[in-house]
Protein backbone atom coordinates (compact mmCIF):
# COMPACT_ATOMS: atom_id res chain seq x y z
CA UNK A 1 0.00 0.00 0.00
CA UNK A 2 1.16 3.38 -0.86
CA UNK A 3 1.94 6.13 1.80
CA UNK A 4 -0.62 8.51 2.41
CA UNK A 5 0.26 12.46 2.31
CA UNK A 6 -1.53 15.34 3.21
CA UNK A 7 -1.44 18.81 1.18
CA UNK A 8 -2.17 21.97 3.04
CA UNK A 9 -5.67 24.08 1.88
CA UNK A 10 -4.67 27.25 0.16
CA UNK A 11 -4.64 30.75 2.09
CA UNK A 12 -7.25 33.07 1.44
CA UNK A 13 -6.39 35.83 -0.91
CA UNK A 14 -5.66 39.02 0.79
CA UNK A 15 -8.14 41.47 1.25
CA UNK A 16 -7.64 44.53 -1.19
CA UNK A 17 -6.09 47.50 0.33
CA UNK A 18 -7.38 50.38 1.32
CA UNK A 19 -5.79 54.12 1.24
CA UNK A 20 -5.76 55.70 4.65
CA UNK A 21 -7.68 58.40 4.94
CA UNK A 22 -5.33 61.60 5.44
CA UNK A 23 -4.78 62.65 9.32
CA UNK A 24 -3.22 65.31 11.11
CA UNK A 25 0.64 65.52 10.98
CA UNK A 26 1.57 64.43 14.65
CA UNK A 27 2.44 67.02 16.90
CA UNK A 28 6.14 68.18 17.64
CA UNK A 29 7.54 66.76 21.30
CA UNK A 30 8.70 69.39 23.40
CA UNK A 31 11.97 69.21 25.72
CA UNK A 32 9.90 66.69 28.09
CA UNK A 33 9.06 64.24 25.09
CA UNK A 34 5.45 65.31 24.98
CA UNK A 35 3.63 66.52 22.14
CA UNK A 36 3.57 70.53 22.49
CA UNK A 37 0.14 72.25 21.08
CA UNK A 38 0.31 73.65 17.60
CA UNK A 39 0.68 77.07 17.13
CA UNK A 40 -3.26 77.99 16.70
CA UNK A 41 -3.78 76.54 20.02
CA UNK A 42 -2.16 78.86 21.93
CA UNK A 43 -5.02 81.63 22.07
CA UNK A 44 -3.16 83.78 24.29
CA UNK A 45 -0.11 84.62 21.97
CA UNK A 46 -2.27 86.79 19.15
CA UNK A 47 -3.70 89.06 21.64
CA UNK A 48 -0.87 89.48 23.44
CA UNK A 49 1.16 91.02 20.73
CA UNK A 50 -1.56 93.21 19.32
CA UNK A 51 -2.13 94.64 22.93
CA UNK A 52 2.13 94.77 22.98
CA UNK A 53 2.27 96.93 19.30
CA UNK A 54 -0.55 99.21 20.38
CA UNK A 55 0.91 99.81 23.47
CA UNK A 56 4.09 101.02 21.76
CA UNK A 57 2.12 102.93 18.77
CA UNK A 58 0.75 104.77 21.74
CA UNK A 59 3.77 105.45 23.64
CA UNK A 60 6.56 106.09 21.42
CA UNK A 61 5.98 108.41 18.71
CA UNK A 62 5.99 111.30 21.14
CA UNK A 63 9.97 110.12 22.34
CA UNK A 64 11.02 109.78 19.27
CA UNK A 65 10.16 113.35 18.02
CA UNK A 66 13.06 114.80 20.00
CA UNK A 67 10.13 117.13 21.29
CA UNK A 68 10.69 117.42 24.97
CA UNK A 69 6.95 119.65 25.06
CA UNK A 70 5.52 116.57 23.63
CA UNK A 71 6.36 114.38 26.74
CA UNK A 72 4.25 112.88 28.85
CA UNK A 73 5.98 113.33 32.07
CA UNK A 74 7.04 116.25 33.28
CA UNK A 75 10.75 116.98 33.47
CA UNK A 76 12.25 117.61 37.18
CA UNK A 77 14.13 121.17 37.22
CA UNK A 78 17.14 119.58 39.01
CA UNK A 79 17.49 116.66 36.15
CA UNK A 80 17.50 118.83 32.76
CA UNK A 81 19.04 115.14 30.58
CA UNK A 82 15.47 113.61 31.93
CA UNK A 83 13.33 113.91 28.66
CA UNK A 84 17.07 112.26 26.47
CA UNK A 85 17.34 109.39 29.32
CA UNK A 86 13.09 108.82 29.20
CA UNK A 87 13.44 108.98 25.48
CA UNK A 88 15.93 106.03 25.36
CA UNK A 89 14.52 104.33 28.01
CA UNK A 90 10.76 103.89 26.18
CA UNK A 91 12.64 103.01 22.78
CA UNK A 92 14.85 100.57 24.20
CA UNK A 93 11.89 99.25 26.23
CA UNK A 94 9.52 98.73 23.27
CA UNK A 95 12.14 96.66 21.16
CA UNK A 96 11.98 94.21 24.99
CA UNK A 97 8.32 94.32 24.66
CA UNK A 98 8.10 93.59 20.99
CA UNK A 99 10.50 90.70 21.22
CA UNK A 100 9.26 89.20 24.25
CA UNK A 101 6.12 88.14 22.52
CA UNK A 102 8.18 86.05 20.52
CA UNK A 103 10.58 84.30 22.66
CA UNK A 104 7.50 83.15 24.93
CA UNK A 105 5.70 81.66 21.72
CA UNK A 106 6.30 77.94 22.12
CA UNK A 107 5.95 77.34 18.22
CA UNK A 108 8.52 79.50 17.92
CA UNK A 109 10.55 78.21 20.38
CA UNK A 110 10.52 74.88 19.06
CA UNK A 111 10.38 75.35 15.36
CA UNK A 112 12.65 77.83 15.22
CA UNK A 113 15.47 77.74 17.92
CA UNK A 114 18.42 79.45 16.05
CA UNK A 115 16.44 82.83 15.65
CA UNK A 116 14.67 82.19 19.37
CA UNK A 117 18.78 83.24 20.51
CA UNK A 118 19.27 85.51 18.16
CA UNK A 119 16.01 87.22 19.29
CA UNK A 120 16.53 86.29 22.60
CA UNK A 121 20.11 88.46 22.45
CA UNK A 122 18.03 91.14 21.23
CA UNK A 123 15.71 91.07 23.79
CA UNK A 124 18.94 91.08 26.47
CA UNK A 125 21.02 93.47 24.94
CA UNK A 126 19.00 95.89 23.10
CA UNK A 127 16.07 96.11 25.24
CA UNK A 128 16.03 95.07 28.89
CA UNK A 129 19.53 95.91 30.06
CA UNK A 130 19.42 99.12 28.15
CA UNK A 131 16.00 100.32 29.55
CA UNK A 132 16.51 98.93 33.11
CA UNK A 133 19.55 101.04 33.40
CA UNK A 134 17.59 104.06 31.94
CA UNK A 135 14.54 103.17 33.85
CA UNK A 136 17.02 103.39 36.89
CA UNK A 137 17.82 106.56 36.29
CA UNK A 138 14.21 108.17 35.43
CA UNK A 139 12.68 106.35 37.81
CA UNK A 140 15.22 108.40 40.04
CA UNK A 141 14.23 111.60 39.11
CA UNK A 142 10.24 111.02 39.20
CA UNK A 143 8.34 113.94 39.37
CA UNK A 144 5.56 112.20 41.00
CA UNK A 145 6.81 111.48 44.44
CA UNK A 146 8.73 109.29 46.79
CA UNK A 147 6.31 106.53 46.85
CA UNK A 148 6.31 106.31 42.79
CA UNK A 149 10.43 106.51 43.08
CA UNK A 150 10.68 103.15 45.39
CA UNK A 151 9.17 101.45 43.57
CA UNK A 152 10.41 102.38 39.88
CA UNK A 153 13.66 101.98 41.48
CA UNK A 154 12.97 98.19 42.71
CA UNK A 155 11.22 97.11 39.61
CA UNK A 156 14.40 98.13 37.59
CA UNK A 157 16.75 96.60 39.84
CA UNK A 158 14.47 93.45 39.90
CA UNK A 159 14.01 93.93 35.47
CA UNK A 160 18.15 93.92 35.51
CA UNK A 161 18.66 90.79 37.65
CA UNK A 162 16.16 88.28 36.60
CA UNK A 163 16.92 89.33 33.01
CA UNK A 164 20.99 88.85 33.58
CA UNK A 165 20.06 85.49 35.37
CA UNK A 166 18.03 84.34 32.77
CA UNK A 167 20.43 85.14 30.47
CA UNK A 168 23.83 83.58 32.57
CA UNK A 169 21.41 80.44 32.95
CA UNK A 170 21.08 80.11 29.02
CA UNK A 171 24.75 80.38 28.51
CA UNK A 172 25.38 77.34 30.97
CA UNK A 173 22.70 75.62 29.23
CA UNK A 174 20.88 75.48 32.27
CA UNK A 175 17.43 75.64 30.15
CA UNK A 176 15.13 74.52 32.50
CA UNK A 177 16.75 77.70 34.95
CA UNK A 178 16.73 79.98 32.21
CA UNK A 179 13.15 79.28 31.11
CA UNK A 180 11.88 79.91 35.02
CA UNK A 181 13.72 83.69 35.10
CA UNK A 182 12.69 84.56 31.88
CA UNK A 183 9.10 83.90 32.59
CA UNK A 184 9.64 86.39 35.54
CA UNK A 185 11.42 89.06 33.17
CA UNK A 186 8.91 88.71 30.98
CA UNK A 187 6.23 89.55 33.94
CA UNK A 188 8.13 92.59 34.54
CA UNK A 189 8.60 93.65 30.92
CA UNK A 190 5.00 93.97 30.39
CA UNK A 191 4.10 95.09 33.66
CA UNK A 192 4.05 99.07 32.34
CA UNK A 193 0.78 98.09 30.63
CA UNK A 194 -0.64 96.85 34.09
CA UNK A 195 0.93 100.00 35.69
CA UNK A 196 -1.07 102.02 33.39
CA UNK A 197 -4.06 100.35 33.46
CA UNK A 198 -4.29 100.56 37.65
CA UNK A 199 -3.04 104.33 37.38
CA UNK A 200 -6.01 105.29 35.17
CA UNK A 201 -8.46 103.01 37.34
CA UNK A 202 -7.21 104.58 40.18
CA UNK A 203 -7.58 108.23 39.24
CA UNK A 204 -11.40 107.20 38.31
CA UNK A 205 -11.55 105.79 41.45
CA UNK A 206 -10.48 108.54 43.83
CA UNK A 207 -11.67 111.59 41.22
CA UNK A 208 -14.72 112.00 43.75
CA UNK A 209 -12.15 112.13 47.23
CA UNK A 210 -10.43 115.23 44.83
CA UNK A 211 -12.61 117.80 47.63
CA UNK A 212 -12.56 116.50 50.74
CA UNK A 213 -9.19 114.14 51.33
CA UNK A 214 -7.01 115.89 48.77
CA UNK A 215 -8.37 119.56 49.29
CA UNK A 216 -8.68 119.91 45.86
CA UNK A 217 -5.17 119.41 44.86
CA UNK A 218 -5.16 117.26 41.76
CA UNK A 219 -1.48 116.58 41.73
CA UNK A 220 -1.96 115.36 45.25
CA UNK A 221 -4.45 112.79 43.85
CA UNK A 222 -2.49 111.92 40.52
CA UNK A 223 0.90 111.29 43.06
CA UNK A 224 -0.99 108.96 45.18
CA UNK A 225 -2.96 107.15 41.56
CA UNK A 226 0.62 107.08 40.50
CA UNK A 227 2.19 105.51 43.39
CA UNK A 228 -0.32 103.15 43.79
CA UNK A 229 -0.54 102.23 40.05
CA UNK A 230 3.15 101.77 39.82
CA UNK A 231 3.34 99.30 43.16
CA UNK A 232 0.12 97.21 41.77
CA UNK A 233 1.52 97.20 38.18
CA UNK A 234 4.49 95.23 39.12
CA UNK A 235 3.98 93.09 41.87
CA UNK A 236 0.99 91.62 40.57
CA UNK A 237 2.35 90.73 37.83
CA UNK A 238 4.79 89.32 39.35
CA UNK A 239 2.86 87.26 41.62
CA UNK A 240 1.21 85.39 38.96
CA UNK A 241 4.03 84.44 37.30
CA UNK A 242 5.24 82.94 40.29
CA UNK A 243 1.75 81.01 40.36
CA UNK A 244 1.93 79.62 37.36
CA UNK A 245 5.68 78.76 37.56
CA UNK A 246 5.01 76.86 41.17
CA UNK A 247 1.84 75.21 39.59
CA UNK A 248 3.69 74.40 37.19
CA UNK A 249 6.41 72.38 39.13
CA UNK A 250 3.58 70.78 40.97
CA UNK A 251 1.95 69.02 38.25
CA UNK A 252 5.38 67.73 37.70
CA UNK A 253 5.77 66.25 41.15
CA UNK A 254 1.96 64.75 41.17
CA UNK A 255 3.14 63.14 37.69
CA UNK A 256 6.28 61.75 39.52
CA UNK A 257 4.93 60.57 42.31
CA UNK A 258 2.08 59.06 40.69
CA UNK A 259 4.55 57.14 38.29
CA UNK A 260 6.87 56.10 41.46
CA UNK A 261 3.59 54.73 43.24
CA UNK A 262 2.45 52.75 39.92
CA UNK A 263 3.06 49.04 40.21
CA UNK A 264 5.31 47.43 38.62
CA UNK A 265 4.41 45.35 35.51
CA UNK A 266 5.38 41.56 36.13
CA UNK A 267 8.43 40.24 34.73
CA UNK A 268 7.73 38.06 31.39
CA UNK A 269 8.13 34.34 31.72
CA UNK A 270 10.35 32.53 28.83
CA UNK A 271 8.54 31.12 26.92
CA UNK A 272 7.52 27.40 26.64
CA UNK A 273 8.90 25.29 24.03
CA UNK A 274 7.11 24.62 21.18
CA UNK A 275 5.20 21.30 20.76
CA UNK A 276 6.97 19.33 17.97
CA UNK A 277 4.52 19.57 14.60
CA UNK A 278 2.44 16.81 14.04
CA UNK A 279 3.42 14.24 10.93
CA UNK A 280 1.25 14.61 8.04
CA UNK A 281 2.73 10.86 6.48
CA UNK A 282 0.37 8.21 7.76
CA UNK A 283 2.04 4.98 8.67
CA UNK A 284 2.47 2.39 5.95
CA UNK A 285 0.00 -0.71 6.39
CA UNK A 286 1.20 -4.02 6.53
CA UNK A 287 0.44 -5.75 2.74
Amino acid sequence: MTALTGSPEPSPPPPPSRRPAAAEPPERPGPTGRARPRWWRRPWVAPLAVVAVAFVAFSLPPYVSLDPARSRVPAPAFFPPHYVMLSLHVVFGSVAMLTCCLQIWPWFRDRYPRAHRIVGRVYVLGGCLPAGLMGLVVGLATPFGHVIRASNVLLALLWLGCTIAGWRAARRRSFVEHRRWMVRSFALTMSIITNRIHTAVLIVLLQPELATTYHGDQALLTQTAAGLGGWLGWVLPLLAAEWWLERGDARRRARRRAATRAPSAPAPSAPAPPLPAPSLRAPAADA
